[in-house]
């Protein structure tokens, strides 16, 4: 890490550096301090200039720049336009291209200048070094733009040394060249050093070139290489060492060729990600090809308005912002692309600009070349359909092109709110509840289990991937011995964010909160039980103990004796946590044979379960106070000879039946006293349901039955 960090260091000095002597070096070039712009006829015409002497010449048709009697440089409004990439038109270039490289040669031998006009007039020129003062509003932001792409790569290239990486370096690269080349040209006045012109073109678009073929690499392996994916790389990478030969040799429509080739690339790229989409969603390949997309769909618009605008002169300036919103567009999604699952809203809003003023300046270019409106109305025009754009798109393009839609307020909270009522009544089930949970906010399209387990929620892979811990319910301190890992959120639709992170560690500590209170209360109850317990015991059963010594008949001493039986029964059953089903059926039936023995009552016992679960105290007294009710109705109101208790649990479905031979009939017309309505609500608390019938033509048969009667296994 310390090596990785001066490594960084030095790079970074070392583009300072660069960055300095390039800008003392434009400064100390010459140049002409005119104000130049195009007349109504599209001639060069001299505008308002800072040197005294030229302000009779001012609104002058300029001709020629040069020397008497020596060497002469005829000018035209191509003059104006300093970037040859943006030339549609051949022919219109290499004129500018000579113009710029003869003034170049004129400044570079010194001496005064005359500036010839069309009619007839001269005065002369005094050359004079740039300065910083005239390099431009553009020079700087520009060159901090190079600066921020340089130290990108830098930056990647030294955390991730691999394939994927040196692409993205290569494209940093690339697109700090051009913006290098545009800060060159950004200054004031008249005249460039030597070779800038003549080099902006071939040099350009070979970072152009580079940049779509180290895109169209980037998708034939990522996420998932493909089995033609070399050749095509190659056929990618060939056309960059093409486009220059075929620039030296001067073969063809040098302009539209290199668009061609670029738009060619481009939508390689393209048709290679939609293929490697479909054979696997990954969410970051198709935001990636998303953003591919609209800089494509920008770079069409921006070469349609250039080749319609490129016969007239004064649609140069509107050419050369076109083009700088469009190469702005490209360095800012190139920069967001690593911060695409993280919270970088000035990023995003920077590449929104960007692209707004890219289509606002193309319209612009549209409306002064085909509808031959005047400037203002067409900027104005421009402007307003740009601003309508930006707010009216905005959050689209947020969300389906970065594609970072976050989670409605209501749908999470719903959510949660419904997971954490099934943890606190299941407990035992956080681990299952919060893998559906998690599954139900995010969609993923895979869902695994790892033993490498961060600290808290992590995005890897770009935002492909999200690594959540899967805490324990307890409290102790431990780091988590598990994590899931969520793919591909929304089915692979979309990235996951640092606010996804923020939002599953929320989760897992709501619902480690929700079995901690359960447990706290759990305690609480249990405490409370016990003291409950310890007091009867100490307290009501020593004075029933006294009784039962003190009882005047055989009689009393026997039912004192079932009632502190009944009472030690309960103690107990208080005191305990939780109940095995198969000690609770024992205790049940011996306590009912007890009683229907004293009472000289038969029992008929039926008893089954499929698995011996684990009652919960609420569980257990509910039904202990249920059979003992319905007992004691069938031998103090129905008087039976027999009792039939049949108690089944089978695929969590409790099925109970308490049938008896008394006098007892018609259950409908009963009124529902202490007994039966506390009957009815224990059984209302285990989420069942309660009935009574007549037992065929004698007595009554209650049932009960549970669905969903969960205990712990």
């Amino acid at each position: 890490m310390r090596w990785h960090r001066r490594a960084l260091f030095l790079a970074a000095l070392v583009g300072c550096v660069g960055l300095i002597t390039l800008a003392r070096w434009l400064a100390a070039t010459p140049m002409l301090d005119l104000r130049l712009g195009v007349g109504s006829a599209g001639e060069l015409v001299l505008r308002e200039s800072p040197p005294p002497a030229l302000a009779e010449h001012a609104g002058r048709t300029l001709q020629a720049i040069g020397r008497p009697g020596g060497m002469r440089v005829e000018v035209d409004p191509q003059l104006l336009q300093r970037s040859p990439r943006w030339q549609a038109d051949d022919e219109r270039r290499v004129i500018q291209r000579t113009q710029h490289e003869a003034l170049a040669a004129l400044l570079r031998e010194g001496g005064s200048l005359t500036l010839y006009f069309a009619d007839g007039a001269e005065t002369a020129v005094t050359p004079e070094p740039r300065g910083y003062a005239r390099l431009g509003m553009g020079f700087w932001p520009l060159a901090a733009l190079a600066m921020l792409l340089y130290l990108f790569a830098g930056v990647l290239l030294l955390a991730r040394p691999q394939p994927r990486t040196l692409l993205f370096t290569t494209m940093s690269l690339a697109q700090a060249g051009n913006a290098v080349f545009m800060a060159m040209t950004s200054g004031t006045g008249i005249g460039l050093p030597a070779g800038i012109v003549a080099a902006d073109l071939p040099v350009r678009v070979m970072l152009d070139l580079c940049t779509a073929a180290a895109a169209l690499h980037l998708f034939v392996l990522h996420p998932r290489p493909l089995r033609w994916s070399m050749p095509l790389a190659a056929a990618g990478w060939a056309l960059v060492p093409l486009w220059g030969a075929l620039y030296g040799m001067g073969v063809g429509p040098l302009w539209w060729l290199a668009q061609g080739a670029c738009g060619a690339v481009s939508v390689a790229a393209l048709a290679v990600a939609r293929h490697s989409h479909r054979v696997e969603p990954d969410p970051y390949a198709l935001v990636m090809r998303r953003l591919a997309a609209l800089l494509l769909a920008a770079l069409v618009l921006v070469t349609a308005v250039t080749a319609w605008a490129s016969g007239q002169a004064a649609a140069g300036a509107l050419v050369t912002v076109a083009s700088t919103a469009w190469t702005l567009l490209g360095a800012f999604l190139l920069v967001l692309i690593p911060f695409l699952a993280r919270s970088r809203q000035v990023m995003r809003e920077f590449a929104l600009l960007a692209g707004v003023s890219t289509v606002a300046t193309s319209l612009d270019l549209l409306f002064v070349a085909v509808f031959s409106l005047g400037t203002f109305t067409s900027l104005a025009i421009a402007v307003f359909i740009g601003l309508g754009l930006y707010a009216g798109a905005r959050q689209w393009m947020l969300n389906h092109l970065i594609g970072t839609s976050v989670l409605t307020t209501e749908r999470t909270f719903d959510q949660l709110y419904r997971a954490a009522r099934e943890v606190q009544a299941q407990p035992g089930r956080y681990a299952p509840l919060l893998t559906q949970l998690l599954r139900d906010l995010f969609e993923p399209l895979d869902m695994l289990r790892v033993d490498r387990v961060p600290v808290r929620s992590r995005i890897v892979g770009g935002g492909s991937s999200m690594v959540v811990p899967m805490r324990s319910a307890d409290d102790d301190g431990h780091l988590p011995s598990l994590a899931l890992v969520l793919r591909f959120a929304q089915r692979g639709r979309r990235l996951f964010t640092v606010d996804d992170a923020r939002l599953a560690d929320r989760v897992v500590d709501q619902l480690r909160r929700a079995v901690a209170y359960d447990r706290a209360v759990e305690r609480g109850r249990a405490e409370e039980r016990q003291r409950i317990a310890q007091d009867l015991h100490d307290d009501i059963g020593a004075r029933l103990l006294t009784l039962m010594y003190q009882a005047p008949t055989p009689e009393m001493e026997d039912y004192i004796r079932h009632t502190l039986q009944d009472l030690k029964t309960l103690t107990r059953g208080l005191a305990a946590a939780e109940h095995r089903l198969s000690h609770a059926a024992a205790e049940w039936k011996s306590d009912l044979t007890q009683r229907l023995t004293a009472a000289n009552v038969a029992l008929d016992w039926s008893f089954s379960s499929d698995r011996d679960i684990r009652l919960s105290v609420v569980q257990w007294s509910a039904l202990t106070r249920v059979l003992r009710e319905l007992v004691s109705n069938a031998l103090y109101h129905g008087h039976a000879t027999r009792v039939a208790v049949a108690f089944h649990i089978e695929q969590a479905q409790l099925t109970l039946s308490v049938a008896d031979d008394g006098g007892g009939r018609e259950p409908e017309s009963w009124a529902h006293g202490l007994g039966l309505g506390g009957v009815r609500k224990r059984v209302k608390v285990l989420g069942g349901e309660v009935r009574w019938l007549e037992n065929g033509e004698r007595g009554i048969v209650c049932q009960v039955r549970v669905p969903g009667f969960q205990g712990r296994g």
